[in-house]
């Protein structure tokens, strides 16, 4: 399985409030294995991995911010230049497009996750798949 769950995070683009979701989470033991923040004027879109995501999600929302899970995929690709040419090119030539992505680096020996949202996550995976990028099991990623 390379689908992993996401959490988006709408917060409001203000001093302390990524620093407030970060404490809401670290006051519950939930441990962030990956984030990315897009920022607009007026907010941010905080998106995350954890170890625990309703949890997450539910004590994000009880502080009164706006959470959303969303599968991803999680592919491990080679720590070298060009690793992540090689899913893009995949993904472009099947004219698929690519919302966002992000990597990180984990405990997969030699190895470097990449996290992706297209707009055809099963044929992505089935893409990335027959083309040799194996399963992740999603907690190597959600403890990296």
């Amino acid at each position: 399985m390379m689908f992993i769950r996401q959490l988006s995070v709408f917060l409001e683009n203000k001093p302390g409030r990524l620093c407030a979701a970060t404490d809401t989470l670290a006051k519950q033991g939930i441990n962030i294995s990956a984030l990315t923040l897009a920022d607009t004027s007026e907010f941010g879109i905080l998106r995350l991995l954890v170890d625990q995501p309703d949890r997450a999600r539910d004590v994000l929302t009880e502080s009164g911010v706006v959470v959303r899970i969303s599968e991803v995929i999680a592919v491990a690709m080679d720590d070298a230049p060009g690793g992540a040419g090689g899913i893009l090119h995949l993904l472009s030539e099947a004219g698929l497009n690519v919302e966002y992505m992000y990597a990180c680096v984990g405990r997969l020996s030699g190895k470097a996750i990449m996290v992706i949202r297209t707009d055809d996550l099963e044929l992505a995976a089935d893409i990335l798949h027959r083309n040799g990028y194996g399963d992740i099991n999603p907690a190597e990623v959600y403890r990296i």
